[in-house]
């Protein structure tokens, strides 16, 4: 493997010099890889109009083919940053407008790519914000297959293609979590509620891996439900977390909401190890994992 910067003649962005990341990667074989430091895109699905699309400019690798906004990481940037901070760059993608649901990494050892699927949630018109792009287009899924696609983004599309309908989402009974862990919680119910919500935030923004959750290899982003009751209502809030104060029992409130989320679609899991409450979460079309299992995977402090 070697690494060789771009050529003198090579365009470059309008808006000043080049990251020490962007670098061609040449395995032995001759191929060449874009990124020093690996290479992210962003899979953006709009449920009306399809996958964001760029058709990219002759002078650029593989040009004149459709591939997703992407470009080369920075230096220690993970790759779900990659992935919209280029989609901003080259199609004008606001961060607030999509909600990620998966990272998909290819790794090559010499070299990654990370594809991070994710919802649009803010309904937005690309913009060509720099010289890379030919065309920005949304394209409805069953037409992918007809564009002439980038070779990395042809390869992959079958399986992403698999994955645009799994969508994870977890209702978790605070009450059953906070009370399997003897450490006082009683003395201060909307604290510990608080407290719980801030762990389980902290958790769904880092991405859960699949094989926690029997979902295909990747990092997941699932949808979180927490369900309040009694004193526990009283509890604050945490960003990325829907609380669900239930005002009267608060295993009707947790398979009502288990209920609402796979008449949606959801893979869901619920969090209890309420036995009579599990049996009604399964009835209604979810699985069931213990608390002890998600205390195993939360962070100890947020």
């Amino acid at each position: 493997m070697t690494i060789v910067p771009p050529a003198p003649d090579e365009p470059r962005r309008p808006d000043g010099p080049r990251d020490p990341g962007d670098a061609w990667v040449v395995a032995d074989d001759g191929t060449r890889y874009w990124g020093r430091f690996g290479a992210a895109g962003l899979l953006a699905l709009d449920a009306q109009r399809g996958i964001l699309l760029q058709h990219r400019v002759s002078w650029s690798h593989f040009g004149g083919t459709w591939g997703l906004p992407g470009g080369a990481r920075h230096e220690g940037e993970s790759a779900g940053a990659a992935a919209l901070r280029e989609a901003a760059e080259e199609a004008g993608v606001p961060a607030d407008a999509v909600r990620p649901r998966l990272l998909s990494m290819l790794d090559l050892g010499i070299w990654s790519y990370g594809t991070v699927l994710a919802d649009v949630v803010t309904p937005f018109e690309p913009v060509i914000s720099d010289a890379e792009s030919r065309e920005l287009s949304w394209v409805p899924v069953a037409d992918i297959d007809d564009y002439p696609l980038h070779p990395g983004l042809a390869t992959a599309w079958p399986q992403l293609r698999t994955l645009l309908d799994v969508r994870p989402a977890i209702v978790v009974d605070a009450a059953n979590v906070v009370g399997s862990v003897p450490n006082g919680w009683w003395r201060d119910r909307a604290g510990a509620g608080s407290r719980l919500l801030a762990r389980v935030a902290a958790w769904a923004r880092q991405g859960v891996d699949a094989g926690s959750i029997d979902l295909p290899a990747g990092q997941w982003f699932p949808e979180v439900s927490v369900v309040l009751e009694g004193a526990a209502r009283s509890a604050g809030v945490a960003a990325g977390v829907h609380v669900v104060r239930a005002p009267a029992s608060g295993d009707d409130a947790i398979v009502d909401e288990a209920a609402r989320l796979v008449s949606l679609g959801r893979r869901v899991i619920v969090v209890t190890t309420d036995r009579a409450l599990s049996r009604r979460a399964a009835e209604a079309g979810a699985a069931v994992r213990s608390a002890g299992w998600l205390l195993a995977l939360l962070p100890e402090h947020a």
